[in-house]
């Protein structure tokens, strides 16, 4: 499945909060969920190789799957 990251998305990945997550973990993550996200649902508790916890929020489209934001913990 092909992974789209919002500008909005990868604009957060340099704040603080979200630092040491890359966009990498951000597609690991997304491929991680298993079945069809019809309308934008948060998801929690997603690790990145940083040992970083973070939530992404995503929606499927038809040209993939979209990540529409991140938020660190």
């Amino acid at each position: 499945m092909r992974i789209l990251i919002t500008e909005h998305a990868r604009k957060r990945l340099r704040d603080l909060r979200q630092e040491k997550i890359t966009a990498a973990d951000i597609v690991n993550a997304a491929r991680e969920i298993p079945g069809k996200i019809p309308t934008a649902t948060r998801f929690r508790g997603f690790f990145a190789e940083s040992g970083r916890v973070f939530d992404i929020v995503a929606k499927d489209i038809p040209q993939g799957r979209l990540v529409i934001t991140v938020i660190g913990k």
